[in-house]
């Protein structure tokens, strides 16, 4: 199985980008599940939760942004060979 020590530099910081973007992939989803659960008879998310939803998003969005300029770094095929490896 490889490991994160056997990519270079910029092999790592992309590696390190989809871990974040992952966690606010998730963070995001789970707020959007609670805020549905909670209202599912028909109320409205009040002011903060639609605030707390919209603050995630932009957050997971930057970090879908870092990932692809990460991605855009790492020119070695086989290093993103085996960064997609390890991302999958």
């Amino acid at each position: 199985m490889p490991s994160i020590d056997d990519l270079g530099d910029d092999a790592k910081l992309a590696y390190q980008a989809f871990i974040d973007m992952s966690n606010s992939k998730a963070l995001h989803f789970a707020c959007l599940q609670a805020i549905e659960s909670s209202y599912e008879s028909g109320g409205v998310p009040s002011l903060t939760e639609t605030l707390e939803l919209e603050k995630l998003l932009a957050n997971h969005n930057r970090n879908v942004l870092a990932f692809k300029t990460a991605m855009a770094a790492v020119t070695g095929n086989a290093e993103k060979r085996l960064l997609i490896e390890l991302m999958s």
